[in-house]
């Protein structure tokens, strides 16, 4: 009884989502220090933050005891007595199978109560092996739980997307995907959830919280965050955690235009705190010394950003060749390049950037979920 109880409790003021904290995906690639650091932008990056950790760095997976469940304190105001209620639980759990006496008769309990129809006790017994770090085995889990929660044909929330509670599942084998390393799996998991919602109309300050938690320092380990089943919520973690499965394949020391670019879109999201990592994209541009995505003006509206690849164009910054727009490789590399050609294509990456700061104003929610909609075969297939 006093498992249930615990148990409901802690999902009383949800629906909330216990996924993988993805705090330190921008923060744990270091730009080298001996690296132009773009004075003509007057950037100004901290020398000597340490390196700090994530579960994608990390060989082994998330030990049970003494993980730290994260919370925002602002979007959960009862966070004490939620999470006291979910460690409450999983202590009872821990007693229950304790001894061989104790679990018959719970079995017993459990089998007469009919405790595999509850859905809430389903959710419990998926996050409890989240939080023991045995991802494999909550995959199962979730596996059967997305079963029970799949949405009728044609069932819609007041708001006219499909309810959220729906993908809590989907979002969940995502975390476990990730935490497991296996990065195009998690992609296709976020990328069924992204397709089933509708992005804010405007952009959500942050909270003094939000603001001050990316400044602290990470903990060692592989932490655990509460994430609120809204569309609000949701999108930004999806966006982050398909990051974070790019992230490493973008800067290995294999070119990869296609991740990098993706990368560089994505990082637009919670601007500036990926700045530090998208200037390690600008450092690699600048070995390759040519950089072809052609997606770039489909998706990225930030100033900052136009600014810089702007300027690598510039004999200061180093006359990278950037084939940025559709089939400006094929041009060059189908036809003699006459000055009058080279000036054309100079010229329509100058019109091209001049349209793009004219968008700076868009919604960038807005335009990351169609990024996410239009690109995601490519999207996926980029991932081995």
């Amino acid at each position: 009884m006093c498992l249930c109880l615990a148990a409901v409790n802690a999902l009383s003021s949800g629906p909330w989502i216990l996924v993988e904290d993805l705090s330190s995906v921008y923060n744990d690639v270091e730009v080298e220090r001996g690296a132009v650091k773009h004075a003509h932008k007057k950037r100004k990056l901290a020398d000597g933050r340490e390196k700090t950790m994530s579960s994608d760095d990390e060989e082994g997976l998330g030990k049970g005891r003494g993980r730290h469940i994260l919370v925002n304190k602002t979007e959960m105001p009862s966070w004490s007595e939620t999470l006291e209620s979910f460690r409450t639980a999983r202590e009872s759990w821990d007693l229950l199978h304790s001894h061989d006496g104790l679990e018959t008769e719970f079995k017993k309990i459990c089998a007469s109560w009919k405790t595999d129809s509850w859905l809430w006790f389903r959710i419990f017994l998926s996050d409890m092996i989240i939080y023991q770090g045995q991802y494999r085995k909550a995959l199962s889990s979730l596996h059967q739980m997305a079963a029970v929660q799949q949405p009728q044909p044609g069932q819609q929330s007041p708001s006219g997307q499909t309810s959220l509670e729906h993908h809590r599942a989907l979002i969940q084998q995502a975390s476990c995907h990730y935490a497991l390393g296996e990065y195009r799996m998690a992609c296709e998991k976020l990328l069924d959830v992204v397709s089933g919602l509708v992005p804010p109309n405007h952009e959500s300050t942050k909270t003094p919280e939000d603001q001050g938690r990316v400044k602290t320092k990470t903990r060692k380990g592989n932490d655990l965050r509460l994430l609120p089943c809204t569309s609000k919520a949701v999108l930004p973690f999806c966006l982050q955690l398909m990051l974070a499965c790019f992230k490493l394949r973008a800067f290995t020391d294999n070119r990869d235009d296609l991740s990098l670019g993706h990368v560089v879109v994505l990082l637009q999201y919670d601007w500036p705190q990926g700045e530090m990592l998208f200037l390690k994209a600008v450092d690699k541009i600048c070995q390759q010394g040519s950089f072809q995505y052609e997606n770039f003006f489909n998706y990225v509206t930030n100033i900052d950003m136009l600014e810089e690849f702007a300027y690598l164009r510039t004999p200061e910054g180093g006359r990278i060749q950037l084939e940025l727009l559709p089939n400006q490789g094929m041009l060059i590399k189908h036809h003699t390049v006459t000055r009058g050609i080279t000036k054309g294509v100079k010229e329509d990456f100058r019109l091209a950037m001049e349209r793009q700061v004219s968008r700076c104003g868009e919604n960038l929610l807005n335009v990351l979920h169609r990024f996410c909609i239009n690109e995601k075969i490519i999207i996926i297939q980029s991932l081995p």
